[in-house]
Formats: structure tokens, C-alpha cells, sequence
């Protein structure tokens, strides 16, 4: 009885699986969302074509635009207060003096108690002049004209184009005996057009306050002997100051000053001023006139105030001025800004917040730098007895702000965003367009499914 049972039980239990796993699939079925439609039951038309065409054509449109705008590049700008003090300020400047000959010309700096400020000039921070002539008439007036050769302009020089660059590259890498030519250097860092040699680091005579401090212009020189307390006498000796003896040849000209000097944070103020052999030739000249026309001691002040500033009209043009390397979309308030003033006795001060920022790029690259704003204010120098005090010249005063500004780079989305704004735009142009399909198919047809 037991085996009859045993071999009933078998004989049934295959039917009862399959029984099940139908069942199951059935259940299954019921749940499908995408049925198909055999193809003897599809109707083709030509305007089901037309759509077909038109979809395809909107997503990839779509997707492209989903692409772009997911991925493209934003900045997020974030501002807190600087926990750290900046080692250094790098400050790069760029100007030219319409009137001022660049022998008249001296470039310092000094701390906010007054004192002379060091521009640690080295192998990376120079100060160049350049003497430039500005033609008030002809072809060329109001033009810019550099009266020395391009060859000896630095890199960085807005006296220097891109097809200058061109023009002396192949001139640079062409030599008869596989060597670089004689007579140019890889790197110019002339200090004025008078320099004939261009050293890697010349000597301050004996005047240098710092380690592997370079003397590579005459100005140099002078810096270095002031720091010291020191007073230059003969010129004639140093050769980079030989020219300093042929003054009268400037009349006339004007000075392109470009710079790239380190500053301490502390503050302070960068100044164009008269040099000392530009006072000491108009006290001579003043002393001569008033010699021979009897004048009381009063009238002799008067006349060598005048006299050292007579030639210093200080309307000028900034080319290039920026604290540290430059970023994307850097906006630089004072670049190509010209400022003209009617008299000899401007001092045209240009007062500058320095906001240190740092860049970070979508490769993780990240620039450390210096965003500013600027005020400025023209003050007219009294020149005489009782009158204000100071000189005419360009001043700019500076001070590091306490905040910092972090500036990040990032996609506007991202991968997700964008894979599904995808899927909505995949389904979303099927779904209409289909429905539009319908709607037209079943209008043609007329009522009662018929054609008309």
C-alpha cells in the first residue's frame, strides 16, 4: 500500500510544478507595462516616420544642451578671515610717463612708518626702464614709440607683442655652430636701454643688505647705497650709471617703468619720484639763474622749488598692475587706465586694498594671489614758501586686507544630474511624441475607425 501511495506521489508531483511555475509567470505577466504589439497588427504611415525623425532629433539636441549645461564650469566664491599672514607681496607694474625722462625717474618703496622699504631685487625681481617718446603730432601722435631696440625688452613688457616674440624666436635658436648666438641672451633683464651687457646678477658695489641681492640697473645701485646711508659721488666709476652724465640727450622723452619687485605685507607705499641727479641738475640750473639775477635769499627758494619741479608732469598711463599671478576672469580695476594732469605739481596718490585669494582649478591646481580695489586722489603740490608739503609724483599706497577669498572651481551638476535629466528627456520626448502620433492617426481615420 505504502509503494502504491510512493509511486501515485511521483507521478503527480511534476504536473503540480509546472502547474506552479505557469501560475507564476501569469501573475507576472499582468504586471507588463511595455507590451509589445505583434507586427502584422502595426499600421506604417509616412507621418509616423516624420515623428520617428523628429524624436530622435530633439534628444540628441536636448542631451547635448542637458550636457553643456551640467558640465559646464562655474566658480563658487567663498570669503572668511585670513587665519594666516602672507609671507610676501609680489607686486608686477606696468606704466609710462609722457614727460618724465627716465633718468629723472626713481622707483621706491617705503613702510608705513616711513622707512625705506627693501624691493628685494634678486634673480626673480627686477625694475626696468625704458626711454619712450610720445609724438604730439605727425602719423604717430599720441603713440607710444620705444626709442631703444626690442630686442633688449624683457619678457613681460607690454612694450613687447606676440609678433615681436615671433620675430626673435627664430633668430634665438639659429646659430652657426650649434650654440646659442652672441649677443642674445636667453633671459634680458636690462635695467635701462644705456646697459649694453646684460649680467645674470650684478654687483651693488659693495651696498647689498641682502643675500644674493642683483644690481642689474643704476637704480639698483642707487637703492642699495640710500639703504645703506651711503652717498654716490662719481657716477663715472660704475659703468651702469655712465649715463647719468648725459641728461640734456632725455629732454623730451618719456619713461615705460616695469617692475616686478616683492613688498612686505606690513603696508606701505611704491613711489615714482624725482631721482636725486634730476634734483641736483635743477638746483644747479636755479643756482646758476639766480646767481646772476641778484635775488633775495626767498626769491633763491622759491626758484629751486620751482626749478627741480618744472619738468615733472606726472600724466601717466598704467599698462599691467597686479598683485601675483593671474586667474581666470581677473579683474584688474587699474590696467590701460590713463591719467592726465594739466599742471607740474600733481601728486597723484592711488590708494589700494590688497585681498589675498587663492584659485582652485578643476585639476586640482591651485594659484595663490591677490585681488585689490583702488581709490585715488590728485593732490596739488604748493610749490613755495608756506606751501603744502611733498612731491610730485605716482604713489601707491598699500594695505593687505585681514579677510581671504577662495575661489573654487566646479561642474554647474554633475554625472547624476545629468544622467537623469537624460532619462527624463528620453521619456519625456517618446511619451509626446507618441501621444501627438495617436492623436493625428485617429483624426485621420474619422469617427468609427474609418479612413476618409
Amino acid at each position: 500500500m505504502s509503494a502504491a501511495n510512493n509511486t501515485n506521489h511521483s507521478s503527480t508531483s511534476p504536473t503540480s510544478s509546472a502547474s506552479a511555475s505557469a501560475s507564476w509567470k501569469d501573475r507576472l505577466r499582468g504586471w507588463d507595462a511595455h507590451s509589445t504589439v505583434e507586427s502584422e497588427f502595426r499600421v506604417y504611415t509616412v507621418q509616423g516616420a516624420l515623428f520617428s525623425v523628429v524624436t530622435v532629433l530633439l534628444i540628441l539636441y536636448l542631451v547635448v544642451t542637458e550636457f553643456w549645461f551640467n558640465f559646464q564650469v562655474v566658480t563658487t566664491e567663498r570669503v572668511h578671515v585670513n587665519a594666516t599672514s602672507a609671507s610676501g607681496l609680489e607686486l608686477e607694474f606696468d606704466l609710462s610717463f609722457y614727460d618724465v625722462p627716465c633718468a629723472h625717474l626713481s622707483i621706491d618703496a617705503n613702510d608705513p612708518t616711513g622707512q625705506v622699504q627693501s624691493l628685494h631685487l634678486d634673480r626673480t625681481h627686477h625694475v626696468w626702464k625704458h626711454r619712450v617718446r610720445f609724438p604730439k603730432s605727425g602719423a604717430n601722435a599720441g603713440q607710444r614709440i620705444l626709442m631703444g631696440s626690442k630686442m633688449k625688452l624683457e619678457f613681460g613688457s607690454t612694450l613687447k607683442s606676440m609678433d615681436d616674440l615671433k620675430e626673435e624666436l627664430p633668430q634665438l635658436f639659429t646659430t652657426s655652430n650649434g650654440t646659442q648666438e652672441e649677443g642674445l641672451p636667453s633671459t634680458v633683464k636690462e635695467g635701462n636701454d644705456e646697459q649694453e651687457e646684460d649680467p645674470d646678477c650684478g654687483s651693488c658695489y659693495g651696498a647689498a643688505t641682502e643675500e644674493n641681492e642683483c644690481c642689474n640697473s643704476c637704480d639698483d645701485i642707487e637703492r642699495a647705497y640710500k639703504r645703506k646711508g651711503w652717498i654716490l659721488r662719481d657716477y663715472t666709476s660704475i659703468p651702469l650709471c655712465a649715463h647719468k652724465a648725459l641728461l640734456k640727450m632725455e629732454r623730451d622723452e618719456g619713461c615705460n617703468v616695469h617692475g616686478i619687485v616683492a613688498l612686505d605685507t606690513g603696508g606701505g607705499n611704491l613711489h615714482l619720484t624725482p631721482s636725486k641727479s634730476a634734483v641736483s641738475s635743477s638746483l644747479d640750473s636755479a643756482a646758476s639763474k639766480a646767481a646772476h639775477s641778484g635775488a633775495t635769499p626767498n626769491m633763491i627758494l622759491e626758484l629751486l622749488l620751482g626749478q627741480m619741479t618744472q619738468q615733472w608732469n606726472v600724466s601717466h598711463v598704467i599698462h599691467k598692475l597686479r598683485f601675483g599671478p593671474d586667474y581666470p576672469e581677473a579683474i584688474n580695476q587699474l590696467d590701460d587706465q590713463q591719467r592726465i594732469v594739466a599742471d607740474t605739481y600733481g601728486m597723484y596718490q592711488y590708494y589700494v586694498q590688497v585681498v589675498p585669494t587663492t584659485y582652485k582649478f578643476l585639476n586640482g591646481t591651485v594659484i595663490q594671489t591677490n585681488q585689490y580695489s583702488v581709490t585715488e586722489h590728485l593732490r596739488h603740490v604748493e610749490i613755495g614758501i608756506g606751501g603744502s608739503r611733498g612731491v610730485p609724483g605716482v604713489f601707491f599706497f598699500y594695505e593687505v586686507s585681514p579677510l581671504h577669498v577662495e575661489i573654487v572651481e566646479s561642474y554647474r551638476k554633475g554625472y547624476v544630474a545629468f544622467f537623469t535629466s537624460v532619462c527624463a528627456v528620453v521619456g519625456g520626448v517618446v511619451t509626446v511624441m507618441g501621444m501627438l502620433d495617436q492623436w493625428m492617426f485617429r483624426s485621420q481615420r474619422g469617427p468609427g475607425g474609418l479612413g476618409r
